[in-house]
């Protein structure tokens, strides 16, 4: 078994073994590490980009939608942040699904799976819309909220598109269910689908190939594609780095591949820690909102 990384750019693609000390993870019951109980009180300081900057480029952002360049964009910038913790111990203490400790350079804890391919089978998990959990009713207001709503359906059909590429008889399994994940002392809600398709017997010789031509994700990019990634290059102007690429690990004899997207991502700079996040913008994107989705996703969940 290999685990392997790419960033969101498609320039570096790394594959390890499992036991490489460069990486630690962990993919649900599937780890290469011996846990570690990080017992200490902790803090984080967020210090965020000013709104007078983001309105700037969430502006553009509209103005390229009214233009008709792109329908859904994902809008994301860097935080400076503080904490007290270690990118270690914040590994060991993270409640995630998806984890991953690279080097000494960053560590995500994603809740959001890429694709997973079993039994021939391909999956994919779109995960787009987010609320708080503790807003009386919750569930129903992200669910009936005709903004997200749309913004889901884009993604959605996206990756319905994406997974035609390699894979036949592509169908939406399940529509628009929630996961509810522990954002530090908040819960949130996020709203996620499943798309399944067929993958032909011989899939596990061109894998890569396969991870490439699909990258990189539609949650974090926006639709159509390749305009919108212009776009993000412009607007953004920052580089996201392995923020919003993937990693996964791949059995090949089983034929087996499981991976996820790099967000919930603390980077190292030269000794200061910076959180990457942000949020899909359309027509109907309120920036206030957007804006604070963008702070809000700035957290540790930690157990």
């Amino acid at each position: 078994m290999k685990i392997f990384l790419i960033d969101f750019e498609k320039n570096h693609f790394i594959i390890e073994d499992i036991d490489s000390d460069e990486f630690m993870f962990s993919f649900e019951n599937i780890k290469n590490y011996n846990p570690k109980k990080i017992d200490k009180k902790w803090y984080i300081k967020k210090y965020p980009l000013r709104f007078s900057e983001y309105k700037i480029a969430f502006n553009k952002v509209i103005e390229e939608i009214k233009k008709g360049n792109t329908y859904l964009l994902n809008l994301t910038f860097p935080t400076k942040i503080e904490t007290n913790l270690t990118l270690e111990e914040i590994f060991h203490k993270a409640d995630a699904k998806f984890k991953l400790k690279y080097k000494d350079k960053f560590i995500c804890f994603s809740p959001e799976r890429f694709i997973k391919i079993e039994n021939n089978k391909i999956y994919t998990y779109p995960m787009k819309g987010t609320i708080d959990a503790n807003i009386p009713n919750a569930k129903e207001k992200i669910l009936n909220n005709q903004k997200e709503l749309a913004e889901h359906t884009m993604v959605v059909d996206l990756l319905r598109n994406d997974l035609g590429m390699i894979a036949k008889n592509i169908r939406v399994t399940k529509f628009r269910y929630i996961d509810k994940i522990k954002a530090g002392n908040k819960e949130l809600l996020q709203v996620s689908s499943e798309i399944v398709g067929d993958m032909p017997k011989n899939w596990v010789n061109y894998y890569k190939e396969i991870l490439c031509k699909l990258l990189p994700a539609g949650s974090i990019s926006g639709t159509p594609k390749k305009k919108t990634l212009e776009i993000i290059k412009d607007v953004e102007n920052y580089d996201r780095g392995f923020y919003t690429g993937v990693f996964g690990i791949i059995d090949e004899k089983k034929g087996y591949l499981d991976s996820a997207v790099i967000i919930r991502y603390i980077e190292n700079q030269n000794g200061k820690l910076v959180y990457k996040s942000g949020g899909g913008i359309t027509l109907d994107s309120d920036i206030k909102s957007e804006y604070q989705e963008l702070i809000d996703k700035v957290y540790l969940p930690l157990q």
